[in-house]
């Protein structure tokens, strides 16, 4: 990985600063202790299937306004930021994605890019409500975690790993807003991502907001937690043989620092029942750290 780690995201938040933009930034925090880093942003919710043509053989082509006629201009449009960040600039760049169903195309498009990471946000569009967009992007979840290359899902983006490898997920009656302990399996006991932060007996928490519930995975999936309210709440994918690869997915919301929940709040993007909700301390600073450190050891080689 060297000194420069390229993260590519599915920005699926793009619309709301905080817990999209403020959320890739609390994602990225922590690999600036140890690399430079640079992130590509996709948005396929928002991006028009009729400029796949424009990628050809160049697979890194900067997204323009008009490649996504369908911009919620709620977060105004830009292809290119530079944010300063642990008192590095770290630039984020939105590029096109390709709206394709053909792995070894998928698979071709991840090797050009030549990315470290592949990260999903949540959404507020549902998994159970099915749109055109989700085949491609959980084609490309399904892709870098099957290839090897370190993913992390998160609540959207868990459920769209999870179902890109055969999971089931239903919509339940009603939202599930707050902070929940999780209890661990016990390969999750063994799994560094959630505990590696952890003193004997301690306990972990995570922040809750969503209303799809991922019900049932495959084999290739392996369950790491579960909480009261949320049965598969943190899954692994395996390599078919049992051999645990750098990939997860995680229904709670790590990024969602304290700072970003009050600006939502404050700018009405929660409301306030949630935002009492989301009152009390959760893990998810601590395991976006341990994820960090666990991309680095994988590109050093070292056990995960």
């Amino acid at each position: 990985m060297g000194v420069l780690t390229r993260i590519l995201i599915l920005d699926l938040l793009a619309e709301r600063a905080e817990f999209g933009h403020g959320g890739n930034q609390e994602v990225v925090r922590p690999f600036l202790k140890s690399s430079d880093v640079e992130v590509l942003l996709i948005t396929p919710q928002m991006q028009s299937p009729i400029h796949n043509k424009k990628l050809n053989s160049n697979p890194d082509i900067t997204l323009t306004k008009e490649d996504v006629p369908n911009w919620d201009d709620e977060f105004p449009f830009w292809s290119l930021l530079e944010v300063e960040l642990e008192n590095k600039k770290v630039p984020f760049r939105r590029i096109i994605m390709p709206m394709v169903a053909d792995y070894l195309k998928m698979k071709c498009w991840l090797e050009g890019l030549n990315i470290d990471v592949v990260i999903c946000s949540g959404s507020r569009r549902n998994v159970s409500i099915w749109e055109e967009w989700m085949a491609p992007s959980a084609l490309l979840m399904h892709t870098s975690s099957n290839y090897g290359i370190p993913t992390l899902g998160i609540c959207f983006g868990h459920q769209l790993l999870c179902h890109s490898y055969g999971g089931k997920v239903e919509r339940h009656d009603s939202l599930s807003s707050g902070i929940w302990e999780l209890e661990l399996t016990k390969i999750g006991k063994e799994d560094k991502l959630l505990t590696s932060h952890l003193m004997p007996r301690d306990n972990i928490s995570g922040l809750y907001t969503h209303q799809d519930h991922v019900i049932s995975v495959p084999f290739r999936l392996d369950i790491l937690a579960t909480t009261t309210h949320n049965k598969i709440t943190a899954v692994r994918v395996n390599d078919g043989q049992g051999n645990p690869l750098p990939s997860w997915g995680l229904q709670f919301h790590p990024e969602a620092a304290k700072n970003r929940i009050k600006r939502a709040y404050e700018w009405g993007h929660i409301s306030e029942d949630e935002f009492k909700s989301f009152k009390g301390e959760h893990d998810g600073a601590e395991i976006l750290s341990s994820f960090a450190n666990l991309v680095l050891k994988y590109h050093c080689r070292d056990e995960l």
